[in-house]
């Protein structure tokens, strides 16, 4: 029986995968082998040695302390593309507020409750909300995963040409996308050319507060920029400067706080990004299943801490070996299960920079002394047995 924490609520539809013949799923499970989070904070959780996994109802992982679950082999799932249709359009929304002073003219409008001749006041103080329409304007766009590949082709439907960088693209994402989307080999290429440029790659510590003062003066006069991303992305002095010089038209950011709230130019959404129920359901099933695969199978899909590994089940056992990425662990443990006359059916080795996972099936016994022989080689992290 396996013990799955919750640290938030997560949709039924996703719980309900669990059955209950092998799983015990609840808030208040204690030694968990494995946790579904949201946003709860993890940098301060204690993790007992039986943590096997975390899976993130979400793309972004900033709650959960990544290295130390590497440092013990705890594998972290996120669930990319789950929320992505709910991202994609509050972008299309952004991109219309950031044009027309919708937020602006709609607290105006409220502010006439109670005026005669509504109407009249109306047409006559409209025009401090022009702004102007999308179609002939061009966007930018960095990063083409699941949400800015969406959000690319959506805009070409309303008449933007649409430019897009991202050299890391994968082959999956770059066959989703538009022929009408222009490939931007630079980001100078973006901040040169486009009208709006809207920000879709995770925080890392190259791409931490890429939308700066320098970057901000390479780009058009009368930019708009929307970040649905990540807060830190994005400079908020510098863009309280540029909006204040005339450089910039209007800022959106989902990621409200005492920097940019309350500022002229900068429309602030509540992080809404993912908040649609269809976004929630579709993160909590691919998180359950992400959890099902490995706590049953050793298989990893979507991890950020370690490869993709997946074979089929089909032996006695199942070898699931966390290890240093150096050379000869492969080498090492195979001549450890050889000496102990056992034969490996099927095998994958993977890496993701400093750390490997080696998934090994056989048939048959796998003798103790052999289990142990591994577990004391060198740079091995963790091993795991699934029978």
């Amino acid at each position: 029986m396996y013990n799955i924490k919750l640290l938030n609520k997560i949709a039924a539809c996703g719980t309900s995968m669990f059955s209950d013949d092998k799983y015990n799923v609840g808030e208040n499970v204690e030694n968990p082998d494995a946790i579904m989070v949201r946003s709860a904070a993890m940098h301060d959780m204690e993790f007992g040695g039986e943590l096997l996994a975390i899976a993130r109802a979400g793309a972004g992982v900033n709650n959960i302390p990544i290295d130390r679950c590497s440092e013990k082999g705890i594998v972290v799932f996120n669930t990319p593309g789950a929320n992505a249709n709910a991202v994609k359009e509050l972008a299309v929304a952004a991109l219309l507020l950031a044009s027309r002073k919708i937020v602006d003219g709609i607290a105006w409008a409220q502010s006439l409750a109670g005026s005669e001749d509504v109407a009249k006041a109306v047409e006559k103080g409209k025009s401090a909300f022009v702004g102007p329409e999308l179609a002939g304007k061009s966007l930018g766009i960095i990063g083409l995963g699941a949400i800015g590949a969406q959000l690319a082709n959506v805009a070409t439907h309303l008449g933007m040409k649409v430019y897009g960088y991202d050299p890391y693209i994968t082959v999956d994402a770059a066959w989703t996308l538009s022929k009408s989307v222009n490939r931007a080999k630079t980001l100078a290429a973006i901040y040169e050319n486009c009208d709006y440029i809207s920000v879709h790659v995770p925080s890392t510590p190259e791409t931490k507060g890429m939308i700066n003062e320098t970057s901000i003066s390479c780009m058009k006069d009368g930019v708009r920029i929307i970040n649905l991303a990540r807060a830190d992305l994005v400079n908020a002095e510098a863009v309280k400067k540029a909006l204040a010089d005339g450089k910039m038209a209007s800022y959106v950011t989902d990621f409200p706080n005492e920097e940019v709230i309350g500022v002229p130019g900068i429309i602030t959404i509540p992080h809404l990004g993912a908040s649609t129920p269809e976004s929630e359901d579709n993160c909590a099933v691919m998180a359950a299943n992400e959890l099902i695969d490995y706590l049953e199978s050793g298989n990893i899909k979507n991890s950020v801490n370690f490869p993709e590994a997946v074979i089929p089940h089909t032996g006695d056992v199942r070898l699931c070996i966390f290890h240093k990425n150096v050379p000869s662990m492969v080498a090492q443990i195979s001549t450890i299960l050889s000496d102990s006359k056992i034969n490996i059916e099927n095998m994958i080795n993977c890496s993701k920079k400093d750390n490997a996972y080696t998934l090994i099936e056989i048939n048959g016994e796998l003798p103790t002394e052999a289990l142990d022989k591994i577990s004391a080689l060198e740079n091995i992290i963790r091993v795991r047995v699934i029978k």
